[in-house]
C-alpha cells in the first residue's frame, strides 16, 4: 500500500527541493506531492478540502518556524478542523529542545519528530511508521 498524498509546509525551499527529490525517488510514497510556504497558506488549502469533502494528504511534513503563520499556530487551528481521518504530521525541524517534543505531544495530532536535513533513512523511517499505524 502506497501513501498518496504528502503535505510539505516549509519556507526553505532548499528543504522542499530536496525533499521532494527523496520522495519522488522512493519506491514507498506516491507521487501527489503538496506544498505550503507557510502555516497560513497550508491551512486556508486544507480547510478547503475538508469543506469540500475531498482527502487530506495522508502525510504532513511540517517546520516549525515559518512566515505567516508558524507551525505551532498551524497546529493550533488545524486541531479544531472537523477531520473524520486525520493525516499523520511528522514536525520538522533542524533542532528540536525537550520543550518542543512536550508541546507537540500536547496537540495529540503530531506522530513523530524528524531533524532537517531529511535523510532517505528518515524517509524509510517515516514510510514504516505510516504504513504500522494504516495497517
Amino acid at each position: 500500500m502506497k501513501s498518496k498524498t504528502i503535505c510539505i509546509i516549509d519556507d526553505d525551499p532548499i528543504c522542499v527541493y530536496g525533499t521532494k527529490i527523496l520522495l519522488n525517488h522512493n519506491n514507498y510514497f506516491g507521487s501527489n506531492i503538496l506544498v505550503y510556504e507557510d502555516g497560513y497558506e497550508a491551512l486556508v488549502n486544507l480547510t478547503a478540502l475538508v469543506i469540500s469533502g475531498k482527502t487530506l494528504p495522508d502525510v504532513i511534513l511540517l517546520d516549525l518556524n515559518m512566515p505567516v503563520m508558524n507551525g505551532w499556530e498551524f497546529l493550533d487551528e488545524f486541531v479544531k478542523l472537523p477531520l473524520e481521518i486525520k493525516p499523520q504530521i511528522f514536525i520538522v525541524s533542524s533542532h528540536f529542545e525537550l520543550s518542543q517534543i512536550n508541546k507537540g505531544n500536547s496537540y495529540g495530532i503530531v506522530s513523530d519528530y524528524i531533524s532537517k536535513p531529511l535523510l532517505g533513512a528518515d524517509l524509510a523511517d517515516l514510510f514504516e511508521s505510516v504504513m504500522t499505524v494504516s495497517i
